[in-house]
């Protein structure tokens, strides 16, 4: 896909592209994440077969990942990944606009889901 084809999705349809392996961990209304701190990074394709979501964030199953510190070693190591393949990474304060969220520590202790992964 070329880079000028990817488009990002609107944050008003984020809802309807939140995967069954993201339930357990989505926010309804994000509030409780607002002033946390995410990765924003250049658009990229959700890597499962067949699924047309294009992130602006570092996500897991659709969901935007967020720190409670802006210098926590997780949120630093993710953002250094993402510097690694070329996504062009910013820390930035996560907004609900952004689309729902995830903890990033209640994501790992779900077992870190994925879309298009199944847990055992």
């Amino acid at each position: 896909m070329r880079r000028e084809e990817i488009q990002p999705g609107a944050a008003g349809t984020f809802e309807h592209a939140v995967p069954e392996e993201a339930e357990e961990l989505w926010t309804e209304d994000g509030h409780e994440h607002v002033g946390w701190f995410c990765v924003s990074t250049d658009p990229f394709p959700c890597p499962a077969p067949g699924c047309s979501f294009v992130a602006e964030f570092m996500t897991a199953a659709h969901l935007v990942l967020v720190w409670e510190e802006q210098d926590d070693p997780n949120l630093l190591r993710h953002a250094q990944r993402a510097k690694e393949v070329g996504r062009n990474p910013r820390i930035v304060s996560y907004e609900v606009d952004f689309g729902p969220s995830a903890s990033y520590y209640a994501w790992e202790a779900a077992g870190r889901p994925v879309h298009g992964v199944r847990g055992k």
